[in-house]
């Protein structure tokens, strides 16, 4: 290994969002191979209240600065959902490694484009599910192969959390807002993990906000196999909060409380032919274990399993829950 591979990975953000602390800042403070090295945001003074609070030691006039900035290795985009694709794309021309808030683009077109971009480049290109990384999914996929559980015949996701501030980006259709975009793409991403395969969308309903943005979203999914799966999602509904996925087959179920961010607490229950039993796995955050293996990708070549092709087939499955639901997709900003 070259002695520049040694050397931390020098990320930079851009824009100085709400999630960046949590997401990247505060466990790049936990690892010794990463170091947030700069931001930039629309507004200067912004930023550089930003750094001066978080300690990031470079503050660039630009999105286009700093993803052209000759001493930076990657970019973190935490951008609202429609600017996503073209900030990866301006990203990688520049040579630089990726890590994106999910979803990953307005749509699936847009995926399967920066998905082939990102095949033709060398650079890590990583959506950011955090939860992916985390023991307690680890486990629960670890469970399912084991085939404790059987035959699987039913997976059901949720994710709901109220969000009452319409003016929140999240429901702006010009900026591929919604809830199925927001929090729903988590709860299809479960699915298809602990579902195994790629789903088909058998029915959908949503509850609007507006003629074009979801507040809530239910849909029905069939499986290749034949199980058959369940996801619900929701900003504002009589759904309050729920965060959960659940895995039925032939000799057992297990439920996972709480697997978007198990670090605010958490419970993996299995109850099989072996009998039932209750688990955690701690509390060090999920946003720890992605960033090290975001960090041994780019480092050490190590594989991860969101990469842009995965993207590819969750927006796939998003696409045509709001084809379902009669709704337009959402386009990039």
């Amino acid at each position: 290994m070259s002695e520049s591979n040694k050397a931390p990975l020098r990320i930079g953000i851009l824009g100085a969002a709400a999630i960046a602390p949590n997401a990247l800042i505060g466990p790049a403070k936990r690892n010794p191979e990463v170091v947030v090295a700069a931001v930039a945001a629309r507004d200067r003074a912004r930023a550089q209240e930003f750094a001066g609070k978080h300690g990031i030691g470079q503050v660039y006039d630009s999105y286009e600065a700093l993803v052209t900035a000759s001493d930076l290795d990657a970019v973190y985009i935490p951008l609202p959902n429609g600017l996503h694709g073209r900030w990866i794309r301006a990203a990688v021309a520049a040579g630089k490694h990726v890590l994106c808030e999910k979803p990953f683009t307005a749509n699936a077109e847009e995926a399967r484009e920066i998905a082939t971009l990102a095949a033709e480049s060398d650079r890590v290109v990583m959506e950011a599910f955090h939860y992916r990384y985390h023991p307690l999914t680890l486990e629960a996929e670890k469970i399912i192969a084991s085939g404790e559980l059987g035959t699987l015949t039913r997976v059901e996701t949720a994710l709901s959390f109220p969000l009452p501030k319409f003016a929140d980006i999240r429901y702006d259709y010009d900026l591929a807002g919604g809830a199925l975009m927001d929090a729903g793409c988590y709860a299809v991403h479960m699915a298809r993990a602990f579902g195994g395969e790629e789903p088909e969308v058998v029915a959908a309903q949503a509850k609007l906000h507006d003629p074009r943005i979801d507040r809530a979203m239910s849909a029905e999914l069939r499986f290749p196999s034949g199980h058959t799966g369940r996801i619900r999602c929701s900003m504002w509904s009589a759904d309050l909060v729920r965060i959960s996925a659940t895995v039925v087959g032939e000799r057992g179920r297990m439920r996972l409380f709480n697997p978007v961010v198990p670090q605010m607490g958490h419970a993996l229950w299995v109850k099989s032919e072996s009998g039932r039993r209750l688990r955690s796995f701690g509390r060090r955050p999920s946003y720890d274990y992605q960033l090290d293996a975001f960090a041994a990708a780019v480092l050490r070549g190590e594989p991860v399993p969101t990469t842009p092709e995965a993207a590819v087939a969750n927006m796939t499955v998003i696409d045509a829950i709001y084809h379902a639901t009669g709704l337009p997709l959402r386009l990039p900003s």
